[in-house]
């Protein structure tokens, strides 16, 4: 089995999960607040190689109808920096339109704050996306 590193890729924050080694279950690892490009894409690379893993699932935001809009465009851009980085990475798009609407009914279930929600949605939505992916598999 292998490892993931799962990507929720928005314009202000990438929030990154894990798979555990066994690629059964997802866990939230940390929110990375964009600042440039190429420090962003430093801190995916130096978490694959905490992580040792060459593979990530990046979340694929389509629109409701299935159709790919400008948010796909951005992921798409993004992605492809990370594999002129590193080429060796592997990087699976997974349909995320409604991680993070799942991770949100999550959080206000547990009855987290509007202050602590916003701290953890994109880890959360990142979560939720790598879990979709992980269940696919088995």
């Amino acid at each position: 089995m292998k490892r993931y590193l799962s990507l929720d890729i928005g314009d202000k924050t990438v929030g990154i999960a894990v798979s555990d080694p066994m690629g059964w279950t997802a866990q939230g690892v940390e929110t990375i607040h964009r600042t440039s490009l190429k420090k962003d894409i430093a801190r995916i690379g130096e978490l694959m190689q905490q992580y040792e893993t060459h593979s990530l699932v990046s979340g694929y935001p389509r629109n409701m109808n299935g159709t790919e809009g400008p948010r796909c465009e951005i992921v798409r851009e993004f992605c492809d920096k990370i594999k002129e980085a590193y080429p060796e990475v592997e990087i699976t798009f997974w349909d995320e339109r409604l991680s993070t609407v799942a991770a949100t009914r999550s959080l206000l279930e547990a009855d987290l704050s509007r202050r602590k929600r916003k701290k953890v949605i994109d880890k959360m939505a990142a979560v939720f996306i790598l879990q979709g992916f992980l269940d696919s598999q088995q």
